[in-house]
Formats: C-alpha cells, structure tokens, sequence
C-alpha cells in the first residue's frame, strides 16, 4: 500500500485553559472523502485550521502529500484548496478576476484557459464578467469553490460548505463535490448535515471534546442507522467520567 497523503499523530491544541483538541489520530489514503461530524465545540474547526497550516498545534504532528506541515508550510500550500465560511472573495472584482488574483498567488502563469474551464465546472462562465458583489450566497459559493480549485490542489478543506445555501444551491454544490471525489481528489470536510455526509463520503468521524470517538467507512451504512449511532456516540463521550472531571476543571 502507498503512504497515506494525510497523516495525523498526537494532535493537541490548547487555547488558555481550554484543550481544543486532545491527541487527534487518522490518515485518510489518496481519493477519499472524509466527512467529519461533531457538536459545536468540538474541535472541528481547529483540525481543519492546523491542516490548513493556519494554526499551528501546540503537539503533534501533520503530514500532507509527504510535507511536514510545521516544517513546509509554504510548499503544503500549494497542494490545499480550503472553502471555509468566508469566502475570501473580493465584492468590487469580478469572479474572472478574482480567480485571476488567485492564480496569480499561486505562481501560475498564463491563466485564462484554466479560469474559463473552472468557472464552467462551477456553472458560473455566463456571469465570470459580473461583479461578485451581485451574486447571490450559492454563487458565492461556487466561486469560493473555483478559487480553492483554480491551482488543481491534491487535497480540499471544507468548513460547512453547506451553510446558508438553499436546496437548489445545496444540490448543485453536493453534485460539484461528487464529481471531486470521482476526479481523484482527496476531501476533508467538516459538516452538521448527517444525510450529505454520508451521501458524499468514503469515511465518517465523529469528533468529541477534542477527540476522534469514532472513523469507519460510510459504504452500506444508512442515514437512519448512523442518525443513532451519531447520537449514542456522542451522548457516551459527553457524559464520560473523563469529561464530566474536564468540565469541573474549567469552572
């Protein structure tokens, strides 16, 4: 078997007096889709931040594409395309030239042709002219969608993509990440919705109080049968003696 392209050991992360996360593990093979799920608090947004190489862990270590993600940030960089919930687009730029600026960042040359090609995966050609400032939440989206993608990364980070998006919106945008996972590309992504999780993953984990409390793979598992299994695994981590002696602490 090849080496994993995300590799995660020991991962802690401390703010003050709070453990964020608490000696994380996993490893995801080249062409997965993990779909993390937790409650809020859990820790979910600092994992994808410390992947992202935007924090650092206080101990621990990542590894991305063979990268040393506290040695190589730089380099790691350039194999990461992350939608979080800010887009990071620029209202006053069309959506042509905000990937133009981002093409630029990542020391691509001559642009246009892959600009025009990912604005047509992301249904935005018709409108690459039009300020993003006009665009509606789902099209932002998809734009945000295209600048993580315009540099063909390896790998994609997704903090709740799904957040503030309509039906039609949400469907388009389940159909651009399926089409991802069938590309090869490996996806990290974080999200409360049980149903498009599982629908999009090959993995499923569950983050509790800093800790993962449960990954397996998606395949022949129903919505129904993980909706349970979400909530019992939750429920049992939350109320461990090990939790309850944390929570007494940080009173």
């Amino acid at each position: 078997m090849s080496d994993p392209i995300i590799q995660v050991r020991g991962l802690t992360k401390k703010y003050e007096h709070l453990w964020a996360l608490r000696g994380v593990d996993f490893e995801l093979e080249a062409g997965e889709f993990l779909a993390l799920f937790g409650p809020n608090g859990a820790g979910k947004t600092t994992l994808l931040r410390i992947l992202a190489t935007l924090t650092r862990p206080n101990a621990g270590k990542v590894s991305i594409c063979g990268y040393d993600a506290g040695e190589n940030a730089e380099d790691l960089r350039r194999q990461l395309g992350v939608v979080s919930h800010n887009t990071f687009l620029y209202g006053s730029l069309s959506a042509e030239e905000n990937l133009r600026f981002y093409a630029a960042l990542h020391g691509l040359g001559e642009a246009r042709s892959r600009i025009a090609e990912i604005l047509d995966l992301v249904g935005l050609g018709p409108r690459r002219r039009d300020f993003v400032r006009t665009f509606s939440r789902g099209m932002q989206q998809r734009l945000a969608l295209a600048r993580a993608l315009v540099h063909n990364p390896q790998i994609l980070l997704f903090d709740e993509p799904y957040t503030g998006l309509d039906p039609i919106s949400s469907a388009r945008l389940s159909k651009l990440l399926s089409d991802l996972r069938q590309e090869r590309h490996t996806v990290f992504m974080i999200t409360h919705d049980l149903g498009r999780g599982l629908e999009l993953a090959t993995q499923a984990a569950i983050l509790v109080a800093g800790r993962i409390v449960y990954h397996q793979p998606v395949a022949g598992m129903g919505l129904t049968e993980f909706s349970g299994l979400y909530s019992q695994v939750v429920a049992e981590n939350t109320n461990s003696p090990t939790m309850r002696r944390a929570k007494k602490l940080l009173v």
